[in-house]
């Protein structure tokens, strides 16, 4: 996961370091388990949030495609995603790479957070992976109501069992700004977990909310269904962290609503 200098499209061999790296056991510390849903996480500054964190789930009874689907659709994202606040698709790179823009709800009382990200994608055989890192589109600055952090790499490797699969998520962000501690913790031993459970029980029922909800699209296995304008590599750039601004909530106190927030029962429609 080094620093880029320029934006490019993944190839091959940068597929394979992701496949390596979520497979690595080597200097991770495990900081959850239970349930099937490990989580490890490998500090990189310590006076800094930027931290890598990976989560691993076991997930019965879901086909590695139906989470490859559920991964890819943006308009089911907005069902069962309760983080998210807006997510959209900018236009496209090349049949499996595109760019796109993601908000999401921060714990209280920090600001929330939003990224535009390159992201692509591999099938290979019964396993997938998808990752992005982060770029700068000139028709999408940051905006003054978030704060603007960065991907250095994130990605999903999904490997296929027969009727089951694993999920590993792997993320080297930084959020921007000196966070609080307790935030994260709070990612590694309850954020993480629970977005991975939520992500689970979305996939036991996107087949048959897909199956009203336009069933034959899916852009991301068929490129010809694809209608979004195409974004050329020279009108994209790095994001790097350095030139963002930075802003510090280090002191800021966990609220009282976000501590009792604990429930993992979120439904989908």
């Amino acid at each position: 996961m080094s620093a880029r200098d320029s934006v490019q499209i993944p190839d091959d061999r940068d597929f394979g370091l992701f496949r390596t790296e979520c497979d690595a056991d080597a200097g991770w510390t495990l900081t959850y388990s239970k349930g099937g849903v490990g989580v490890w996480v490998q500090a990189l500054e310590a006076e800094r949030a930027l931290h890598k964190i990976k989560c691993r789930m076991d997930c019965k009874d879901v086909a590695a495609e139906t989470l490859y689907d559920v991964l890819h659709d943006i308009e089911y994202r907005k069902k069962w995603d309760s983080n998210v606040i807006e997510t959209f698709d900018i236009g496209k790179l090349t049949v499996n790479a595109d760019v796109g823009y993601y908000s999401w709800k921060c714990p209280k009382p920090l600001k929330n957070r939003d990224v535009i990200t390159l992201r692509s994608w591999l099938p290979m055989g019964s396993d997938y992976i998808i990752m992005n890192y982060s770029v700068k589109h000139p028709k999408y600055p940051p905006r003054r109501d978030m704060v603007r952090a960065v991907s250095v790499q994130t990605g999903y490797l999904i490997q296929g069992k027969g009727a089951n699969c694993s999920i590993t998520y792997l993320a080297q962000v930084d959020p921007k700004g000196s966070l609080p501690k307790w935030v994260v913790n709070k990612s590694s031993q309850f954020l993480a977990p629970k977005a991975m459970k939520k992500m689970y029980k979305a996939c036991l029922k996107y087949p048959d909310w897909k199956q009203k909800h336009n069933p034959h699209f899916k852009p991301w296995l068929y490129p010809e269904q694809s209608t979004l304008p195409t974004v050329g590599l020279a009108e994209l750039s790095i994001q790097h962290a350095d030139s963002l601004e930075n802003i510090d909530e280090s002191s800021l106190s966990e609220t009282k609503d976000d501590r009792a927030e604990g429930s993992d029962e979120d439904s989908v429609n």
